[in-house]
C-alpha cells in the first residue's frame, strides 16, 4: 500500500479483500474483513466489501448487510490502529455504556442496533432485562463489571488504592475459606 501511494502520487487506492485465508467459503466476508482491516491500517483509501456468498452465489439483501457490517468493523479497526481520535471516542462511549449497563445506549451506539437488540432480547426478552446490571454470559453473581464497581466502592470506603483493595479483598476471602473448613467442592 505504501509503495502504491508513493508510485501513484497519493491517488486513492483500494483492493478487493484481500482474503487472508481460503478455508472459509461462506465466511469470506470475515476472512476478507480481516485483510481489509490490515490494508486500511497500512493506508488504503477505500475498502470494497465482500459478502458471505463470494464465489458461491449471488448475494441477497441479508448477505449484503453482513458484508457491509463486516467491512464497517474492518474500517473502524483500521481507524483505531491508525490512531483516529473519533474512532477511539466511539469505542470509549460504547465501552462506558457497556460498563454502566445502559442497554439502550449500547444498542443505539452499535454498528447494527437492530441485530444487537434482537440478540439481547432472544436471551433476556423481558423489558426489565434492559435495566439489568448484568448480561446473559456471567449472570449477576459473576459479572466482572459489577465486581469492579464493588471493588471501587470497597476501596473508597477503606481509603485504599484499587490494588490495595484487591489484595485486602483476596485476603478476606482466603480467611473466609479457611474458616469454612478450607474444602473445595468438586462435582462428581
Amino acid at each position: 500500500v505504501e509503495k502504491e501511494i508513493a508510485l501513484c502520487q497519493e491517488a486513492p487506492f483500494y483492493t478487493l479483500g484481500p482474503l487472508v485465508t481460503d478455508i472459509a467459503p461462506g465466511y469470506d466476508h470475515i476472512t476478507s474483513a480481516i485483510g481489509a482491516a490490515l490494508i486500511g491500517w497500512y493506508g488504503a483509501s477505500m475498502l470494497c466489501y465482500v459478502t458471505p456468498k463470494e464465489h458461491l452465489g449471488l448475494p441477497n439483501k441479508q448477505d449484503v448487510k453482513e458484508g457491509v457490517i463486516a467491512y464497517r468493523i474492518a474500517a473502524h479497526a483500521a481507524d483505531l490502529a491508525r490512531g483516529h481520535p473519533s474512532a477511539q471516542l466511539r469505542d470509549d462511549v460504547l465501552s462506558k455504556a457497556r460498563f454502566e449497563f445502559r442497554w439502550e445506549d449500547q444498542f443505539n451506539l452499535s454498528l447494527d442496533p437492530e441485530t444487537a437488540r434482537a440478540y439481547h432480547d432472544e436471551t433476556l426478552p423481558a423489558e426489565g432485562a434492559k435495566l439489568a446490571h448484568f448480561c446473559s454470559m456471567c449472570g449477576p453473581q459473576f459479572c466482572s463489571m459489577r465486581i469492579t464497581e464493588e471493588l471501587r466502592d470497597y476501596a473508597a470506603r477503606r481509603g485504599l488504592s484499587l490494588e490495595e483493595a484487591r489484595a485486602a479483598g483476596l485476603q478476606e476471602k482466603a480467611e473466609e475459606f479457611r474458616r469454612s473448613g478450607a474444602e473445595i467442592y468438586l462435582a462428581p
